[in-house]
Order: structure tokens, then C-alpha cells, then sequence
């Protein structure tokens, strides 16, 4: 069976692309944060639709998580056929008054670890001539976005580093 490492799996966009890709018949490895309701998920998932499910429970706002799940999955011996970069965040508010510490927890979710995970597992797909990458954006990539301006950016780089990939790898 093909395997999909989805991130932000616990909820909205990641946890129904989650279920769809289960009911496709995809293993799963799925990230997020919250431990107990992935686990809830994995027995769930693997009970409806066959698959098995392998949960990693991690931060992606700390510098060194990307590399941990890319070390794990390597570790276990998967092949990612799907990379899903869905995890991020926003906030709203007065740039000039919003959290700056949150704001470098958005930047760390939203770009860096979108960016090592695609430059940890896509090698290997290209390597293998075969995988795929979604990376979740936003209308917010589209437009400036005040009062969530540090949003809207992130959003804006992962358009913008995903058109740049495709047409790299056209």
C-alpha cells in the first residue's frame, strides 16, 4: 500500500484529507501535536478502513522536529509516497502589537518546517521517480493580509515555493 505522511492531522483540513486518503486505501503516518487524539485516530482509521497508521506526536514550532519525524520514518523503514505539508497557524491583530515570540512559532510551522520536510523526503521520491507533494496554502497566499500580515506572508512563500518546485521538477 502506499504511504501518506500527513502533518496537522489532528484537525480541520489535515484531519479530513487524513480520512481521505485512509478510505484511498493509503497507510498513514500523521503529525501533530496532540498524542492522544492521533492515537484516537490510528485506532479509528485502521478499524474503517483497513490501513495501518503510524502516529508521531510533534511540535513543528521547535527547530528540530522536521528532522526527528524524517529520522523516525527513516528509522522505521517507510517510503512516503504523499508528503502533506498542512500544518500551520495564524494570528490576528495589530502587527505593531502582536506576539513576536507566536509570530517566530508561525514562521517556524508554516515555512521552515514545511521547507525541511519537502527537503528531507522529496530527494528520495525524485530519487525513486515516483511521490507527491501538497503543500497547504491559503487564499491568504493571493493577497496582503492586514492585521495577519505575518500570516499572509507565510501563506505567500508556501505558493510560492511550490510553483518554483513544480516547475523544477516538470
Amino acid at each position: 500500500m502506499p504511504t501518506a505522511l500527513i502533518t496537522g492531522a489532528s484537525s480541520g483540513i489535515g484531519y479530513e484529507l487524513t480520512r481521505l486518503f485512509a478510505r484511498d486505501a493509503y497507510d498513514l503516518v500523521i503529525v501533530a501535536r496532540d498524542e492522544k487524539k492521533l492515537k484516537k485516530m490510528k485506532l479509528d482509521l485502521e478499524k474503517e478502513c483497513s490501513v495501518q497508521v503510524f502516529v508521531f506526536a510533534q511540535d513543528l514550532s521547535q527547530p528540530s522536529a522536521a528532522k526527528k519525524v524524517f529520522e523516525k520514518v527513516q528509522s522505521m523503514k517507510l517510503h512516503i509516497d504523499v508528503l502533506v505539508n498542512n500544518a500551520g497557524f495564524g494570528e490576528y491583530g495589530m502587527f505593531t502589537k502582536t506576539d513576536l515570540e507566536k509570530e517566530e512559532r508561525m514562521i517556524q510551522v508554516n515555512i521552515t518546517a514545511l521547507t525541511q520536510l519537502t527537503k528531507y523526503f522529496l530527494p528520495l521520491m525524485v530519487e525513486k521517480k515516483s511521490g507527491k507533494v501538497l503543500n497547504v496554502a491559503s487564499t491568504a497566499a493571493f493577497i496582503p493580509g492586514p492585521f495577519m500580515a505575518v500570516y499572509y506572508a507565510t501563506k505567500a512563500y508556501v505558493l510560492s515555493f511550490t510553483e518554483a518546485l513544480s516547475k523544477e521538477l516538470e
